[in-house]
């Protein structure tokens, strides 16, 4: 059976959504990243990038969100639009994967866990997270999905960190973005999103980002035991 290997944050919520969506059976394995079970030896020899999501098939090992998501979508041939979109599927997905994902992570970080004000650090990630999520404002306009007339894995791939805008962004969120709100409340109307949010709910991760959180978050800014 699938493998799902899991902790609540905005890329694995990606590929919990496809799984709600497309009802495939899976193992959920919890992995605590706040205490620090993405460094293990036993999960980087599932991702040796130490970061979830990642899963395993059968023997067949998949890190990073989106590969998970593709990955997924090409076996069992679901959430992949129409094969003439494929173009349109691919270059959504790795806008997400090389800017919008990043650019949002590192604004968080910076306006929430950096250590001290970085200003220029701040604004920077700041204002390249806005852009992007520009481009996807502009690009709805008068659109449904993101690819073609089909919700896809594109759609399961921004909603992950579009459902953080608050976060990322500051309190006005989606506001200045009208055709992505428009979007984000369609894909949030889906049943599977329910789903979605409630996996993992019955598990106890750690909550409390403490050093031991900080330290298993960002091993690169603490020496080396």
């Amino acid at each position: 059976m699938l493998k799902f290997y899991f902790h609540p944050g905005p890329n694995p919520m990606k590929v919990a959504l496809f799984l709600a969506e497309t009802g495939l059976p899976f193992e959920l394995v919890p992995v605590d990243t706040l205490k620090g079970e993405q460094h293990t030896a036993e999960f980087k020899a599932i991702n040796p990038n130490a970061k979830t999501p990642a899963i395993d098939d059968n023997g067949v090992r998949v890190f990073d969100s989106n590969a998970i998501l593709l990955y997924l979508a090409d076996k069992h041939n679901q959430l992949l639009g129409k094969p003439e979109d494929r173009g349109e599927l691919l270059s959504w997905l790795m806008f997400i994967a090389t800017g919008l994902g990043p650019f949002s992570g590192q604004s968080v970080h910076f306006r929430h866990f950096a250590p001290e004000e970085m200003t220029y650090a701040t604004n920077r990630y700041l204002r390249e997270a806005q852009r992007h999520y520009e481009v996807l404002n502009d690009h709805l306009a008068g659109r449904e999905y993101l690819v073609g007339d089909d919700y896809t894995i594109a759609d399961v791939s921004a909603w992950g960190w579009i459902d953080k805008a608050t976060v990322v962004l500051g309190e006005e969120g989606l506001a200045p973005y009208p055709n992505l709100q428009r979007w984000f409340d369609s894909v949030s109307a889906r049943p599977a999103i329910e789903a979605a949010r409630n996996l993992g709910k019955d598990i106890a991760f750690k909550g409390e980002f403490d050093d031991e959180a900080k330290r298993a978050f960002f091993p690169q800014n603490f020496p080396k035991t």
